[in-house]
């Protein structure tokens, strides 16, 4: 999830101390005075903490280890109303643990329970990747916390894969990769483009934070359909085992460019090409934050505490994530919930609840070029990376995880991904792009890329 660097790159003098007490010789009599000695004065931030060696202004706590009280208390509070709202569900967490243990029967509730204890753990996740991203330079941390805003759909779908037999859960994972997509391109954004017309009439955003976006995410969604558009192309023209296993072997190959690409692409661009450009975007993202001085005031993490909390909140998410995949089969054939459904809707949800907070709380705030960067970083981190990483896990695997999308789907996030990239080529945001996102179509819920019907039989296999 992508942070508020806030402030400025120079150290900032102490609360407090006089300006003449820490002023450097001025004139040149002054420098000549002391020609050999160099004076070395200790950075402070806007809080008055003096700055540890390699760790940005904005994220100094001025304090060192773990401190019990201040790490329960900073990681409640969390990044904005919405997130410490969301911290309320953290009496589930214990209680999903519990009852998976304690009544292994009751599969809807364990499911339940573990669903909703996914979100305050996920909303912990991105907000020790926000702290710790803070401490780094603004691209690097950028980088860095978008990373970690992926992490729960890594464990998802890494889980999703490992339980799955027979191909019975590999549906699911396909529809959680375009669900997540979506989820972020159209559902995410429609809301950060009416939350910030609430305050502002127009919001506006650069270029280089759109552009490089939507050509990558143009890039994904054409090699993410290479695999449907072969099946598509030659289905009932040779074997099925023969094109499956041409299929297979195509989205591998194509997994295997797509990770290379969103590391060329995702990492070294932004640290390398276009650093500047990005640096400045942000720089004035912090500018127009309306509440900038609250949110620099705020206490902070130690470096050691985010580690905790991520260690903390990792541990809980793979917890709950086991629980929660163990009940998928159950509740897909005692209640009727399609593949898809779980796909599509149920697992993008839980898994990217915190990273949509985030992004509208940016939006709220008037800072639609960190709201869009994290929009689309969690987009093509899901396109590129995400999809990929679980294909070539698969593989690892001995099992028959492809990119094989229902073409009508695939078709419908193309045309998903063209569209956002024309509402942003103005660099501006208003209500009628907010409606337009919102109101875009879904896929359908039926799957007809795969085998026929593509769901969990009532014996669990695939018919």
């Amino acid at each position: 999830m992508l942070s508020r660097f806030r402030g400025k790159e120079e150290p900032y003098p102490p609360t407090g101390v006089r300006e003449d007490a820490v002023r450097l010789p001025q004139s040149a009599h002054e420098q000549d005075e002391k020609p050999h000695h160099h004076v070395h004065l200790p950075g402070f931030n806007h809080n008055g903490h003096k700055i540890t060696k390699g760790i940005h202004p904005d994220g100094e706590s001025g304090r060192g280890g773990v401190h019990p009280w201040h790490f329960i208390r900073i990681c409640f509070r969390s990044t904005s109303h919405l997130s410490l709202v969301v911290n309320v569900l953290w009496p589930f967490v214990p209680a999903a643990i519990a009852i998976h243990f304690a009544r292994p029967d009751l599969h809807l509730w364990i499911f339940i329970l573990n669903y909703i204890a996914m979100v305050p753990t996920a909303n912990l996740v991105g907000f020790a990747g926000q702290e710790l991203a803070r401490k780094l330079p603004k691209v690097l941390g950028l980088i860095l916390e978008t990373f970690l805003g992926g992490i729960v759909e890594i464990v998802l779908f890494m889980v999703l894969l490992h339980n799955s037999v027979n191909t019975s859960l590999i549906p699911v994972i396909r529809a959680a990769i375009l669900g997540s997509i979506l989820a972020n391109l159209l559902l995410c954004l429609g809301f950060c483009f009416f939350v910030g017309g609430l305050r502002k009439k127009e919001q506006e955003f650069d270029e280089v934070i759109s552009e490089v976006g939507n050509g990558q995410l143009l890039m994904a969604g054409f090699g993410l359909l290479i695999p449907s558009a072969f099946y598509s192309s030659l289905r009932g023209s040779i074997e099925d085992a023969v094109l499956e296993a041409n299929v297979l072997h195509i989205s591998r190959t194509t997994s295997v460019i797509l990770l290379v690409a969103f590391l060329m692409q995702g990492t070294l661009t932004p640290m390398h090409t276009h650093h500047g450009l990005y640096a400045d975007s942000l720089e004035k993202d912090e500018e127009r934050d309306v509440d900038r001085h609250l949110d620099l005031a705020k206490d902070k993490l130690t470096f050691t505490e985010c580690i905790v909390a991520l260690l903390i909140a990792l541990t809980c998410v793979s917890l709950h994530a086991v629980f929660l995949v163990e009940e998928i089969e159950f509740i897909v054939n005692e209640h009727g919930v399609s593949d898809a459904f779980m796909g599509l809707i149920l697992v993008p949800l839980v898994e990217k609840a915190a990273e949509h907070l985030t992004a509208v709380d940016e939006a709220w705030d008037n800072q639609m070029n960190f709201a869009l960067a994290h929009c689309m970083g969690a987009t093509i981190q899901t396109a590129l990376f995400n999809s990929s990483l679980v294909v070539i896990v698969g593989w690892g695997l001995h099992k028959p995880m492809d990119l094989n999308f229902e073409i009508f789907n695939i078709v419908v996030l193309i045309m998903a991904i063209i569209v956002v990239g024309n509402f942003l080529r103005d660099q501006k945001s208003n209500y009628l792009e907010a409606i337009a996102s919102w109101y875009y179509p879904n896929p359908t819920l039926e799957t007809t890329n795969t085998a026929e019907g593509g769901g969990i039989a009532s014996n669990g296999t695939v018919p």
